[in-house]
């Protein structure tokens, strides 16, 4: 009898943990078949599917000292907002919109106030997009105070505190509903609606390797709870899991088509008026090669911004697809769109490889890049299912990060650079 025990609990010992697949097949340490949203072994067996791990994940921001919850006061913005109010100023919509993007410092017109509708109806019943808006709110009023001079960044106001602690308690909040294994559609669309939002205060904060990372997360909500229609491998058109999900990636091609100020450092002179290196994010000679660069940047531009476009139009195709064969000439119209970004990115790569111009290529290029790699991660993951697709998306999704890491610490590089060399700087290079 000893015997049998010592030889059940080895073999109970001896079995490997299982650390992925559903919480079900975890529970029962079994190897998960990881179909999303449901796994099939669960199905098949008739057991209920409790879902997988929330593809969201708390990451660290600099700690800050808690502030009272009044110690901010209102101007009547969009801190105004509480969960009594029965409807939408349309000046909040208005600001908000101005707020999603720091393009709008240049007086450019982003068009996202179905988003930012949206976004502020939402956070009349959820806690933490409420408090995401408000750490925007006034991450943004210091910016447009205190700018990007570094003297006035080392001494942070209390607006940029106060900010940061509303935005740690949005992503405790956020991270604390997307604990449960099977969210249900409330949950996503406060996840993706939040998550607008939390790019938004990544780009005011000049963290493009954060908001890479919420980008890449909100993208892999919408593929696992499968937001619009989709194709299986047996050629069947498969409903939306959950319709009306929030679609982030239209709300994110829109922050990065809309219009940009190209922003590379100028080449400076000391005393004896001789001419000073440029920040590092500068070719370091203004050869005729790098002005030729700088001057083709804005076509480039407008093409990618033609290809974006498109993807906007086809997307809101394959969200109202009900018939197979419309949704198999939609993959025609795919294929051609990714066939447009690679041959863009071909170009690119032409223009720059004739100039041969030294150093770093310029941000506004790097930018471009960024904006590349999300058209083609949004485009990779519609109504497709194939078997290859994850391995596909998480490629292109390290490529976004890297690119992102880059820009973000060439962003610090110019703002530094820039402070140094003037003094005071202009608004930092935005996407």
């Amino acid at each position: 009898m000893a015997k049998s025990l010592v030889a059940r609990k080895g073999n109970i010992e001896c079995k490997t943990k299982v650390k992925t697949g559903c919480a079900t097949c975890r529970i029962r340490k079994i190897k998960c078949d990881e179909n999303k949203p449901f796994c099939q072994k669960c199905v098949k067996t008739g057991r209920t599917c409790d879902g997988y791990e929330p593809p969201f994940r708390l990451f660290t921001i600099p700690d800050v000292k808690r502030l009272p919850t009044g110690s901010i006061e209102s101007d009547g913005g969009l801190q105004s907002v509480r969960p009594t109010l029965m409807e939408i100023d349309p000046q909040h919509v208005d600001l908000l919109n101005r707020y999603f993007s720091t393009k709008t410092l240049f007086d450019v017109k982003l068009g996202c106030g179905e988003e930012a509708s949206q976004v502020l109806q939402a956070s009349m019943t959820d806690t933490p997009i409420r408090h995401a808006i408000s750490s925007l709110k006034a991450l943004r009023e210091d910016l447009e105070t205190s700018g990007d001079d570094p003297a006035s960044m080392a001494q942070h106001s209390p607006n940029y505190h106060y900010g940061l602690q509303q935005y740690s308690m949005a992503l405790r909040g956020l991270v604390s509903s997307l604990s449960y294994s099977s969210p249900d559609y409330s949950i996503l669309k406060s996840a993706l609606l939040c998550c607008q939002v939390l790019i938004s205060i990544e780009q005011v904060r000049k963290n493009y390797a954060a908001m890479a990372q919420h980008i890449i997360r909100g993208f892999g909500i919408m593929h696992e709870y499968r937001a619009r229609p989709y194709l299986s491998t047996a050629d069947t058109l498969v409903p939306a899991y959950h319709s009306q999900i929030p679609f982030l990636d239209v709300f994110i091609i829109k922050l990065f088509a809309a219009p940009c100020k190209f922003a590379d450092a100028p080449a400076t002179t000391d005393e004896n008026g001789s001419s000073l290196s440029p920040c590092p994010i500068s070719p370091r000679q203004e050869t005729v090669e790098a002005r030729h660069l700088r001057t083709i940047a804005p076509d480039m531009r407008t093409q990618l911004t033609r290809i974006a476009t498109s993807t906007i139009e086809f997307l809101d195709k394959v969200s109202r697809v009900e018939t197979l064969n419309i949704a198999l000439r939609l993959l025609s119209e795919k294929v051609a769109l990714l066939d447009s970004l690679e041959s863009w990115l071909s170009n690119l790569e032409l223009i720059q490889t004739g100039t041969g111009a030294p150093g770093a290529e310029p941000l506004s290029v790097s930018f471009l890049r960024l904006f590349h790699l999300i058209l083609k991660i949004v485009l990779l993951g519609a109504l497709d299912s194939s078997p290859d697709l994850d391995a596909q998306l998480q490629t292109e999704n390290d490529r976004l990060q890297r690119v992102a890491d880059s820009v973000g610490d060439r962003v610090k590089t110019y703002v530094t650079c820039r402070g140094t060399r003037t003094g005071r700087v202009d608004r930092s290079p935005v996407c």
